[in-house]
């Protein structure tokens, strides 16, 4: 390990630009990408539902009845996480039924994005019915483009549509390194659900 001296300089001017709402893209094969943006909508639940403006989650890819441990604790703290489709595809016993799902739960996304009542909606897994085709790209897009000045969107999952990766502010690619997973581990009650 190379030891280093911390810095002593501020490593950046501060930007003279506008605040306004942000489009931020967590996605790549690693670990963390809906994690991260739990995180945020925490973040922003905490400066924000105190002025009126609300913290959005959906899930493209969770049952509605969904019950893991973050929407335990977004249900104690207020914050509507709200699962949209039937599961990951391997699992679903119609794919067409849940395409369906998906283009329903856009609506809802696409209603709470461009009402202006949310300070952040949350779009967890959006990706995935989006590579699947069932879900028109374009609408997505416009969306973003169209959203109220001060909305900010956050969306994850796997191989973001570069058109999305385009039109964002900010984009983190999480790179697989090492997964337990892939040493035989099974998933871990409290780190996977």
């Amino acid at each position: 390990m190379h030891i280093e001296t911390p810095p002593t300089d501020k490593p950046y001017d501060k930007p003279e630009g506008e605040r306004r709402g942000l489009i931020i893209v967590n996605t790549g094969d690693g670990k963390g990408k809906s994690t991260a943006a739990f995180g945020l909508a925490l973040r922003a639940h905490g400066r924000h539902h105190v002025h009126g403006k609300a913290v959005k989650i959906f899930q493209f890819m969770k049952v509605p009845s969904a019950r893991f441990g973050e929407h335990r604790m977004f249900e104690q703290l207020g914050i509507p996480i709200e699962g949209l489709g039937d599961g990951f595809s391997w699992k679903s016993q119609d794919l067409e039924h849940s395409a369906q799902l998906a283009r329903m739960g856009w609506e809802k996304a696409k209603a709470a994005i461009l009402s202006g009542d949310n300070f952040m909606v949350v779009l967890d897994e959006l990706t995935y019915p989006l590579i699947y085709g069932w879900m028109p790209l374009d609408d997505v897009l416009q969306t973003l483009r169209d959203r109220p000045q001060d909305v900010h969107v956050v969306i994850t999952g796997r191989r973001c549509p570069p058109e999305i990766i385009e039109l964002a502010d900010t984009v983190t690619e999480m790179t697989l390194v090492k997964h337990a997973f892939k040493a035989g581990i099974p998933a871990q009650r409290g780190i996977e659900d």
